[in-house]
């Protein structure tokens, strides 16, 4: 087989699915990650559009805070195409809860959260780490592993107190993976800040999230927002053109950071 395969999780919606059409646009075959029947119409679109672009694709329903599911998710890549390139980690959830409100946060809302931000991101890895080992280390690149966390996870802000920690803890689960799979598996993290059509739409609704889009885009050095399409080129680099990198946290914020 000539082609490479990858797998991202969280692939129907958002950042997911701009990362698997982006991979798909070079030629990779693209494992498609579901979370459920409410999101499987967007996640056929997602690999209907893939196969437009010439490529093999495969569509799993799997809720990555489920060891056993994320496993059954990876013997299927390996039954398919029996090799895994690169593993792009973008399943996330999140709540609204003020910041300044800390009775409004409890451990039950903590534990859902690093269930699918941080364990499922670990158990994902672990899963798919036989297939990614097996991958021929060359003088052009190893296997590749790309997380997508959060400028939360750098200014401790975002959507709640527990996102912002789960998303700090995604940037040390990123260097504790990198330095631990390496040489065969190079990890990386991709740390985005205001993502327009992300995750905060479907946890908002239109009305409220387009009032904070404007106020990230007035709030930015570079008075703009990102796209999706933004974070999946910068996934694609890491995992296609980055033989060097690795353990790294990238921020792509529009110079939020600034602010700070």
């Amino acid at each position: 087989m000539s082609f490479p395969v990858c797998l991202v999780t969280g692939a129907a919606t958002g950042i997911g699915a701009a990362t698997a059409l982006r991979f798909a646009q070079d030629g990779w075959a693209v494992a498609i990650n579901n979370f459920d029947d409410s999101t499987r119409a967007a996640a056929e679109a997602v690999a209907a559009q893939c196969r437009d672009a010439g490529v093999q694709t495969l569509v799993v329903d799997a809720d990555v805070g489920d060891d056993a599911a994320c496993r059954r998710m990876a013997d299927a890549v390996g039954a398919k195409w029996g090799r895994l390139d690169a593993l792009v980690n973008s399943a996330g959830t999140t709540r609204v809860i003020p910041h300044g409100d800390l009775e409004a946060i409890d451990a039950v809302e903590f534990e859902r959260i690093y269930r699918v931000n941080l364990i499922g991101m670990f158990q994902m890895t672990r899963a798919a780490a036989p297939l990614l080992r097996e991958r021929p280390v060359s003088a052009a690149s190893a296997a590749s592993v790309v997380n997508i966390s959060s400028l939360a996870s750098l200014n401790g802000t975002g959507s709640s107190i527990a996102y912002a920690a789960s998303k700090g803890a995604v940037n040390a689960l990123t260097l504790s993976l990198a330095r631990n799979l390496a040489p065969h598996v190079r990890v990386n993290a991709i740390a985005p800040g205001m993502v327009d059509d992300g995750l905060l739409r479907r946890v908002l609704g239109d009305e409220a999230y387009g009032r904070v889009v404007e106020g990230m885009r007035e709030n930015s050095p570079l008075k703009r927002v990102s796209q999706p399409c933004e974070i999946a080129e910068l996934a694609w680099f890491l995992a296609a053109r980055a033989p060097a990198m690795t353990g790294q946290v990238l921020a792509i914020e529009n110079g939020l950071l600034l602010n700070t």
